[in-house]
């Protein structure tokens, strides 16, 4: 049956299934990215507006400006990853410069006293609203090995099926696999053709039972992972200011997600009766997906002391692709080495993914020219995360699972602004709840935030500084049965200048 494949190109289209609940809560959260006044305040602005990025919260915010105005918006960004695994410590950092908000709001001023709609907004902005970038490096002494990871996958799998007979390609057979067969037929395949794996019985090519060539005892192993990429909304926002006293806004917005993953793990031993002494297992990730959400808002001026806000977004609905590369390596101290590069990128059928609604509750404190304090509190379940396709999965053991996993989660974010003269101070602080009902898989995230600004008149120059924290469990190959992971402290910081002009 594979000899029908034998003249595959080398760029094979493999359908096969490989989405989980870590995808679902990445692309579901939000940092807090911005302009410099919004992060130095935390993103506490649902009750506020007046600033570009405050439409992220509440599209109201575009009827508060009394002028027409633009910002652009620059940030650097650091990483640092301290991972413990078993007796090995390790610390991994990363920098990246993003050019992260760019946006203007136009406003028309109704000097009809007469009329009930005193400000009409219309606002233009992009905004990134996740960054993907940052490197992992862990490495220990453990007692279990990654062969359990193929030997699994191969239980079940007739041996002529990852088998490369006469004739045959290591790049036509993997790809076959992939196409008719599936995610576990691959690494099956990977398995078997690098050593990891030997068949019960290799006479017959009916065989579906599989031990390892891995003998017990102790690994020293070193797991890499970088990831790169963002996510980012263009926004179209309309807003008006009512009787003086009341904000409305909405906002239509176009999502993308550019995620990029490669992760490489390795595996040396030493133990009596092993055939393989060194494993080295790499696999990439490429994901590029479009979406649309919508929000609506509103902000009461209550008294010239007292706003409120309120503000819902709807799911964003998702359209995503995947494309996927492996290798295997390992290394005999008998025979050498063996080397399992098929050149095939596995792509996967375009799939949906709908992430949770937020809904955010604001207040805000004003106190004249001198300052204000602001609060704002969301809301958004993580369990209503649903994944579809167009016919090609059934995902609905998935939707089950996340429903079982994932949680509701509340973010608290408090901002403050000091004003004297020009010049304007800012601090913050935000707590976001984990999506996880296990909180060892992803902890609470919390952070705070400093910024300064001054106003030279129709030009302001804004920066801010936010650092956050979060602990993890990074575990290194999910829904299989080698559960090893890495401990994980998180620490970003980051650094962002903001220019805005008056129109």
């Amino acid at each position: 049956m594979k000899k029908i494949f034998l003249f595959i190109s080398i760029l094979s289209f493999s359908f096969i299934n490989a989405q989980d609940i870590t995808d679902a809560a990445r692309y579901s959260q939000q940092e807090i990215l911005g302009t410099a006044r919004f992060r130095g305040m935390s993103g506490a602005f649902g009750a506020l507006g007046g600033d570009l990025s405050a439409l992220q919260i509440n599209p109201a915010g575009s009827a508060v400006f009394l002028n027409s105005s633009g910002s652009i918006t620059i940030s650097s960004s650091n990483v640092q990853n301290d991972a413990s695994y078993f007796d090995g410590f390790s610390q991994s950092s990363s920098s990246n410069l993003n050019f992260n908000q760019l946006g203007a709001v136009f406003v028309y001023n109704n000097r009809n006293e007469s009329s009930k709609i005193n400000r009409i907004s219309l606002g233009l902005a992009y905004d990134q609203t996740t960054d993907f970038a940052e490197e992992l490096f862990a490495f220990g002494r453990s007692n279990n090995s990654i062969d359990r990871f193929f030997t699994d996958q191969a239980q079940g799998i007739p041996l002529n099926l990852i088998a490369v007979a006469p004739g045959e390609t290591i790049d036509g057979v993997y790809g076959f696999l992939g196409e008719t067969e599936g995610f576990g037929a691959q690494q099956a395949f990977l398995g078997y053709n690098s050593f990891i794996i030997e068949p019960n019985d290799s006479s017959d090519p009916n065989n579906t039972a599989y031990f390892s060539n891995i003998s017990p005892g102790f690994f020293d192993q070193e797991y890499y992972y970088e990831s790169t990429g963002l996510n980012g909304k263009f926004t179209i926002n309309a807003g008006a200011q009512i009787h003086e006293r009341f904000y409305i806004g909405v906002n239509l917005n176009s999502h993308f997600i550019n995620y990029d993953r490669v992760t490489e793990f390795f595996e040396g031993n030493n133990n009596a009766g092993s055939s393989i002494n060194e494993v080295i297992f790499t696999n990439r990730l490429s994901t590029l997906g479009a979406g649309f959400s919508a929000q609506v808002g509103g902000i009461l001026k209550v008294s010239n002391r007292l706003r409120l806000g309120a503000s819902f977004e709807s799911p964003t609905w998702y359209y995503i692709e995947e494309e996927t590369t492996q290798r295997v390596e390992t290394f005999s101290n008998a025979d050498g080495r063996a080397l399992i590069d098929p050149n095939v990128i596995n792509i996967f059928p375009e799939y949906q993914l709908r992430t949770p609604a937020r809904a955010t509750g604001s207040v805000a404190i004003l106190f004249g020219k001198r300052g204000l304090i602001s609060l704002d509190y969301s809301y958004k379940d993580y369990g209503s995360t649903e994944f579809d396709s167009d016919g090609f999965d059934d995902f609905s053991d998935l939707n089950r699972e996340i429903e079982n996993t994932l949680q509701g989660a509340s973010t608290l974010r408090i901002g403050g602004e000091l004003r004297n003269g020009n010049w304007s101070f800012r601090g913050g602080y935000s707590y976001e709840e984990s999506p996880y009902k296990d909180e060892l898989i992803l902890g609470e995230r919390t952070g705070l935030s400093l910024g300064i600004g001054y106003n030279f008149g129709k030009v302001k120059f804004d920066v801010a500084y936010d650092y956050s924290e979060q602990e993890r469990n990074q575990q290194f190959y999910p829904n299989s049965s080698f559960t090893n992971f890495a401990s994980v402290d998180s620490y970003r910081d980051n650094l962002t200048f903001t220019l805005s002009l008056n129109l």
